[in-house]
């Protein structure tokens, strides 16, 4: 079943993928917001047999991939569960983004984690740690960049992209969000992960 499963996931996150795009708000915000699957899945296809990730960061991305598509599909700032999450506990904005960029820094904290652990000389420790830490806040600040470039080119086109809900702290909170996810993917994981590196280089 472990060898099937990187398979299940591809066909599942393809399936999403589709209807994602099935009656997006806004199709132009759907691509930007689902770019970064286009850009993993070759990746992850052409590197499946020489690099061959452990379950857990497969099962990882796969979450994320519906966490973007959801967001491609609403827009952000209107997915019905975060307006649903505003009203129970009062809150001033729809914060499905900040679960989003929450995901920005668990998912890669794994999946940064795994290569270095396999591709460098580094090992579990406070090293690790830390290394692993400044990687997801460096996907975080360049996606906010890539975040920045789109305001520049789109103007007020690019506000549902943006999400940013006249919060002008804002960039803040994705970047706070994403150290948040990756410090809790290395406290919580960590262990598992270990677990499953050792099955994969016994086989």
């Amino acid at each position: 079943m472990q060898r099937r499963e990187p398979g299940i996931l591809l066909i599942v996150t393809l399936i999403c993928l589709a209807v994602s795009r099935i009656g997006a708000a806004e199709p132009g915000t759907w691509v930007l917001e689902v770019f970064p699957i286009f850009i993993a899945i070759p990746i992850l296809v052409a590197t499946a047999k020489r690099f061959p990730l452990t379950p857990l960061a497969y099962r990882l991305l796969c979450v994320h991939a519906l966490i973007l598509m959801i967001g491609g599909h609403y827009t952000y700032a209107k997915v019905p569960l975060g307006f649903w999450v505003q009203d129970a506990l009062h809150l001033g904005r729809n914060h499905y983004d900040r679960l989003g960029h929450f995901a920005q820094g668990f998912v890669p904290a794994i999946v940064a984690r795994e290569v270095l652990l396999r591709r460098s000389p580094l090992r579990p420790g406070r090293w690790l740690f830390f290394l692993v830490t400044c990687v997801c806040l460096a996907v975080s600040a360049s996606y906010e960049l890539i975040e920045w470039l789109a305001a520049i080119l789109g103007g007020s086109s690019a506000d549902a992209f943006l999400g940013t809900q006249g919060d002008v702290w804002d960039t803040q909170w994705d970047m706070f969000m994403a150290l948040v996810g990756a410090l809790s993917a290395l406290l919580l994981l960590s262990r598992v992960h270990d677990r499953q590196l050792e099955r994969l280089s016994t086989r």
